[in-house]
């Protein structure tokens, strides 16, 4: 048996692997593109045959195309959406920047598929009718993004969240040294500090649910240039409706799709919250190995749970392997920010022109920082314990409670005795009331830490 069939196409006769369900079209852009290993997300992929799904559906009931073919359509999309047949999608993200490529690969996979439960499907006839690659590409990062969100990003951001506040219950006694610029600051709790935290997330899911209305609004029907041509007006608001009817996630039609097709803004407003939730994740990860850092000459305030040996030649030495893991998730994140920030400013009249790059760098952050924020939970955040020890020795000694003084004694005298309390290391209660008039007593209600984490 032949390890080939021959296909044709408007250009000629194309060798395909027997095997291969996808055509000529598909055959050509794989052989033109040999650039690199990256290849469209899954879960982009899921998103396509959705809109095959609904375009089939949509279709059916313009009276486009008959009911048996859509059905025989919509068969072999449910077959790719249930995660068959994703094998048979091996082209390049680094292709024609409208992503035809792989609208065509859909197709063709599509038409095999059907072809072998005995429907008679032509790709671009029925598959592709009322559609261009030009709508169907931008609508299906959209649909990949919003589905993602929905489903991954923001269940993990609020995990993050309940993980954070629960911890921080455990922690509301705990009276540690404030730092700014790394230095000794005025004391806060340890409660007060993660929940810090927990608000900086809250910000970035916050946005990333209110932006979740612009990405579910779909430029499909816009055809090859937002006009809408080969395509009945009713079909964007219907695929629309079906993609929202089997997802459960509210998808409308574009009022002006061109739009939708020639920007890509929408998704650079996205991207720029997963660059400011990346730099948020970044900081919390800073945060947590300096507390950690030591364990006898760092700050030693927390010990995150030691998950593997850290060193090769070092007995003993245990690293924070998870915030790290997640800072180069953060720095990662940033560089796709900058490649999906130059990628949407391809629009080149009627159509941006970097497609596929924008699908595959929002699909990947979205996956990596829904993993970096559910592993930031469970492996650092949820069971880190605390050295009361070191943060009792720290706070007791830091020369900047004397702030408490300053409408006392004045800023001057209150310098004095912080530099005093420094250079002797001595508790600062101890110098202040060898230093002032002010009854001991007094000066221990004055410079209380727990007192003094809150102003209010």
């Amino acid at each position: 048996m032949s390890k080939f069939r021959t296909e044709s196409d408007s250009m000629g006769n194309v060798e395909i692997p027997a095997t291969a369900m996808w055509g000529a079209q598909t055959e050509r852009a794989r052989q033109n593109f040999l650039l690199s290993s990256y290849r469209f997300p899954k879960a982009f992929i899921t998103a396509l045959a959705r809109v095959k799904y609904a375009a089939a559906h949509a279709n059916a009931e313009l009276e486009v195309i008959q009911p048996e073919q859509a059905q025989a359509i919509k068969t072999a999309a449910g077959q790719i959406i249930a995660g068959q047949h994703h094998d048979q999608f091996p082209l390049d993200i680094f292709q024609t920047g409208s992503g035809t490529s792989t609208n065509m690969n859909m197709n063709e996979v599509i038409s095999q598929l059907a072809k072998n439960s005995g429907a008679s499907i032509h790709p671009n006839d029925q598959v592709n009718a009322s559609q261009s690659s030009n709508d169907v590409i931008p609508t299906s990062i959209l649909v990949s993004v919003a589905t993602t969100l929905v489903h991954d990003l923001i269940p993990a951001l609020q995990h993050l969240r309940s993980v954070i506040q629960s911890k921080a219950d455990s922690l509301q006694d705990v009276v540690k040294t404030g730092r700014t610029h790394l230095m000794d600051a005025m004391p806060i709790t340890l409660a007060q500090e993660l929940l810090a935290w927990d608000s900086q997330v809250a910000h970035c899911q916050a946005q990333l649910e209110q932006q979740m209305k612009l990405v579910c609004t779909l430029p499909q029907g816009g055809t090859a240039v937002g006009s809408g041509i080969n395509a009945d007006p009713q079909f964007g608001k219907l695929v629309c409706s079906m993609l929202a009817d089997t997802t459960g996630i509210p998808f409308t039609s574009a009022e002006n799709k061109f739009a939708g097709i020639a920007g890509q803004e929408v998704n650079l407003l996205v991207a720029g919250t997963f660059n400011s939730l990346a730099a948020v994740l970044l900081k919390i990860s800073n945060d947590l190995r300096w507390m950690n850092s030591g364990p006898l000459a760092g700050l030693g305030e927390i010990s995150l749970t030691a998950l593997q040996p850290g060193s090769s030649i070092m007995p003993g030495k245990v690293n924070p392997v998870i915030p790290e893991a997640v800072a180069m998730i953060a720095a990662h994140v940033n560089g796709n920010y900058a490649a999906v920030s130059t990628a949407a400013q391809q629009g080149n009249f009627q159509l941006n022109v970097m497609l596929p790059l924008i699908a595959l760098k929002q699909l990947e952050s979205i996956e990596l920082l829904s993993n970096a924020a559910r592993s930031l939970a469970d492996q650092a955040i949820a069971d880190f314990s605390i050295n009361q020890s070191r943060i009792d020795e720290a706070l007791a000694r830091n020369p900047i409670l004397v702030t408490a003084l300053n409408s006392h004694i004045g800023y001057d005298q209150a310098a004095k005795i912080a530099k005093q309390a420094y250079q002797e290391q001595r508790p600062i209660i101890d110098v202040a009331a060898e230093m002032t008039d002010i009854p001991r007593s007094e000066l221990e209600q004055l410079l209380d830490p727990k007192k003094l984490t809150n102003s209010q």
